[in-house]
């Protein structure tokens, strides 16, 4: 594991004025950013990072919270604001599949400037015996489009991907699996990726807008938060497009209110959220019925659950309980993510992975990655390499047409972001 010689690092966290732009603050080229209404996290620089890869010996999760844990043991920490994000802070993004080729990731920052609930921080981290990095703003750089196309599963091979999980599905291997299909692009080298954080924040407020190491985007859906013993989740599953107009879009959220169809689709997600925390909170609720919620392009059946933390888990532990939830993988998990192997021609990468951040204690805040891109480390030709993918939760009576529009309807935040 990269980052796993002991470290010593020193953290101070002080107050400072809340104004500003936080996303200036970031890398332009490799973005470090939490937000959603405005508020949360952005870091610049990079002090340390834990890298994880495939291994026969224990999940992704557990080694990364084993090594979070050594590293936060080792550091000195002085916290003068003791909110939610600040002293010691990692950002992390870990993949979907533990036999993915690419890296679980956390990124430990020389600079975090946060903002939460009208106040306002800046965290600096250096090594003990090393000089305090505080890098300057950035001013933004030149507007820039992606172009972007269909990748290993086109709109013909989506549909015979779908008619096989339905395949499947018939001859009991799974009760649901999502399927998801990728787009395939480049952005110019240089390419200021703060203007697409900018683009996905002010179009999408109620997301959290994520930048981790090379995946950005606007996830709805929280996996999990920790936070002083509380245990929260946003469970989504169920998509319908919004109306195009105001009689249609009441009609749109209507009908998935009352399909069978995506609430059989959104009761397995719920129930594999919560079987998951059950053993490690006490007073779990869920809400008993799902509600609509609204996005400026789908309507979500969504779902909230809350619990109390009784064994001292942090949030990586409950990441390795929860992740890959039904949402994203489909039901029994461990069958379904073979069938997802078997029908999609590629690697998911960090798609629809947890990303998030995590503190000394273990608390954070964790979104799936979705509705996002996942850009490469180097440029090819004066141009770097980017990835999208989206996907559609399979059940019996899906049909492959309808599937295709659903994926179509959830890659437009991040394609309209990368125009």
């Amino acid at each position: 594991m990269t980052g796993s010689a002991p470290l010593r690092l020193l953290v101070r966290t002080s107050e400072i004025d809340p104004s500003g732009d936080l996303v200036q603050h970031a890398d332009p080229h490799r973005p470090l950013v939490w937000l959603r209404r405005g508020e949360g996290m952005v870091g610049a620089g990079e002090v340390a990072r834990l890298d994880v890869n495939a291994s026969a010996h224990e999940p992704r999760a557990l080694a990364l919270s084993r090594a979070w844990a050594q590293l936060c043991a080792d550091a000195t920490v002085e916290d003068a604001v003791g909110l939610p994000g600040t002293g010691m802070i990692g950002f992390g993004a870990l993949t979907f599949d533990e036999r993915s080729a690419a890296s679980s990731s956390i990124v430990v920052p020389a600079r975090v400037i946060g903002r939460r609930d009208g106040r306002a921080w800046l965290t600096s981290i250096r090594l003990h015996d090393g000089d305090e990095h505080r890098p300057d703003p950035v001013p933004f750089g030149p507007f820039w489009s992606a172009t972007v196309g269909p990748g290993a599963l086109d709109a013909d091979g989506y549909q015979a991907a779908v008619r096989g999980a339905l395949a499947a599905i018939r001859d009991g291997e799974v009760g649901k699996v999502v399927v998801a299909r990728d787009l395939v692009g480049t952005v110019p080298e240089g390419a200021d990726l703060r203007r697409l954080v900018h683009a996905l924040a002010g179009g999408y407020p109620d997301t959290w807008t994520y930048a981790v190491d090379g995946i950005v985007g606007a996830s709805p859906e929280t996996l999990v938060t920790v936070s002083r013993g509380r245990v929260t989740a946003r469970v989504l599953a169920g998509t319908r497009p919004r109306g195009a107009d105001a009689v249609e879009d009441a009609a749109a959220a209507s009908a998935l209110a009352a399909s069978a169809k995506d609430l059989d689709e959104h009761g397995y997600a719920v129930h594999s959220v919560t079987s998951a925390l059950g053993p490690h909170v006490s007073h779990l609720t869920a809400d008993a019925h799902p509600f609509t919620l609204e996005l400026p392009n789908v309507w979500h059946l969504a779902t909230d659950v809350a619990g109390t933390l009784t064994d001292g888990s942090t949030s990586l532990d409950l990441i390795r309980a929860l992740h890959p939830t039904a949402a994203v993988a489909g039901t029994p998990t461990d069958a379904a993510i073979e069938v997802i192997r078997r029908l999609e021609p590629f690697d998911r990468g960090r798609y629809a992975g947890p990303v998030g951040w995590i503190d000394a204690h273990g608390d954070g805040e964790w979104a799936i990655a979705l509705r996002g891109a996942q850009f490469g480390a180097h440029a090819v030709g004066g141009l770097i390499p980017v990835t999208a993918h989206a996907g559609a939760g399979i059940v019996a009576g899906s049909d492959p047409e309808s599937e295709l529009l659903e994926t179509r309807v959830k890659f437009r935040p991040i394609v309209d972001a990368l125009a």
